[in-house]
């Protein structure tokens, strides 16, 4: 417990900034001006995503359907995969949360690995994998001019629950309404997604540090290639974000494996896992999937590889800033400590007290019965019910909501991520929103 408590007190007062940053960048930085730019299937489109990736403080979950809706708004194979590789990795979040436990060094390399991984994995799939490409292209185009013709019919007819989402209308807002937004995505949003991990990540960490002896990773010790074969086969199947990977990796180092190591597993972790490996497979096929794995597997262990060279040969010591539990407490400042009280609030109110209050379930419904009524008394429109499956978090169903708003036919679909229910209203068919969620690595059911 000891241990938990320092690690928290070190890495609260980086974690608030990181959570507020990210929800500024989420309320003031349209979601138009992401897929804008990557349709074309050539170097740019990857440095895009790769750029618009990095800062973006999605989790290892949520970071799937956002890759797949930008596919399937017309981003290249390419560009889809290297936003996938890089946007797990990083965020603001995660950056400021390395500096703080494991020195700037690491939060120095840390994207400029996820960088180089995902331009290199991201320009391979464009040349290697160009199926369906022009397809896509054509789709996209499509449903572009779909949407100019039908802009006015549904301007109205979207979910009023968690407006601040729908970027579409952020230029429309007021400061005040984004400032708003930005604080309800960062700290109670963000919470709920990635809280759960990093309680995990640090219980971990802390059970690493007691019940691990000093002496079983001895034959790893100073062992490159060894120690990045150990993490690479606990890394990249289970799940672990970006944020939460830390002080996982700080425990692993301080129990004698490499640095590099370290690296490996905070880029490894978080970009993969069974299930972005299984939708990767599913929505891009095969011979993008190995693209994918290989890029990140190379790519750690090459980037390990590095840091372990400059720390083996006196260039940088990378466990100099490493916070350990047997550091004094006494530096602890009040601002810490406060910061710590702050944090543990928000996750008490987003994995607990929302929860309990059942805040998570949309009450769009009402709201949408109440304007069919007032607007267009003369025509019933039918309601449906049906379970997604696979959603894990808001951006899970923020993707599955666009999505099925996105069919023809539906004049309003709300989406509630406790109950994996979503509920439609219009003329679509039923194959057409199967085809909608499937496109996003998701399953519709009845």
């Amino acid at each position: 417990m000891h241990e938990i408590i320092h690690i928290i007190n070190e890495m609260s007062p980086y974690l608030l900034l990181g959570f507020l940053l990210a929800g500024l960048m989420h309320a003031f930085i349209p979601q138009q001006y992401y897929s804008k730019y990557l349709a074309k299937p050539n170097f740019r489109s990857v440095l895009y995503a790769t750029l618009f990736g990095i800062p973006l403080p999605l989790c290892s979950c949520g970071v799937i359907p956002t890759a797949m809706s930008l596919r399937k708004e017309g981003a290249s194979k390419g560009a889809a995969t290297s936003f996938l590789i890089a946007t797990p990795q990083t965020g603001v979040d995660s950056i400021i949360a390395t500096s703080s436990l494991m020195g700037v060094a690491y939060a120095i390399i840390r994207p400029i690995a996820a960088l180089i991984t995902a331009l290199f994995g991201g320009t391979l799939v464009n040349k290697l994998d160009k199926d369906s490409e022009g397809k896509i292209a054509d789709n996209h185009e499509h449903e572009h001019e779909h949407e100019h013709e039908h802009e006015h019919e549904h301007e109205h007819e979207e979910c009023c629950c968690h407006h601040e989402e729908h970027h579409t209308d952020n230029h429309k807002a007021t400061f005040g309404q984004k400032i708003k937004s930005a604080l309800q995505y960062g700290y109670v949003e963000m919470m709920e997604d990635i809280g759960k991990w990093l309680i995990i990540g640090l219980i971990v960490a802390g059970m690493i540090t007691v019940f691990v002896p000093a002496e079983a990773f001895k034959v790893f010790e100073g062992n490159t290639l060894l120690s990045m074969l150990l993490v690479l086969a606990i890394a990249v199947p289970m799940y672990v974000c970006a944020t939460g990977s830390i002080p996982i990796a700080v425990a692993l180092i301080m129990k004698g494996l490499t640095p590099g190591a370290g690296l490996v597993l905070l880029m490894a972790g978080p970009a993969c896992n069974m299930a972005s490996m299984l939708v990767v497979k599913k929505v891009m096929g095969t011979k993008t999937l190995v693209i994918y794995l290989a890029s990140i597997i190379l790519g750690s262990i090459l980037f390990g590889m590095a840091i372990d060279f400059m720390q083996f040969n006196g260039i940088i010591d990378f466990t100099a800033n490493l916070v350990s539990s047997t550091h004094s407490e006494e530096g602890s400042s009040w601002i810490a400590w406060t910061s710590t009280a702050i944090l543990i609030a928000l996750l008490i109110n987003a994995l607990v007290i929302n929860r309990l209050r059942g805040k998570e379930h949309c009450h769009c419904h009402e709201h949408e019965h109440q304007h069919n009524h007032s607007h267009n008394t003369t025509e019933i429109m039918e309601s449906k019910t049906y379970t997604i499956e696979g959603m894990t978090c808001n951006h899970c169903r923020m993707s599955a909501e666009k999505a099925l708003q996105s069919v023809e036919g539906v004049t309003s679909a709300s989406v509630d991520l406790a109950t994996k229910r979503a509920v439609i209203t219009g003329s679509a068919t039923e194959e057409a929103l199967r085809k909608a969620i499937d496109e996003i690595g998701f399953e519709l059911k009845i």
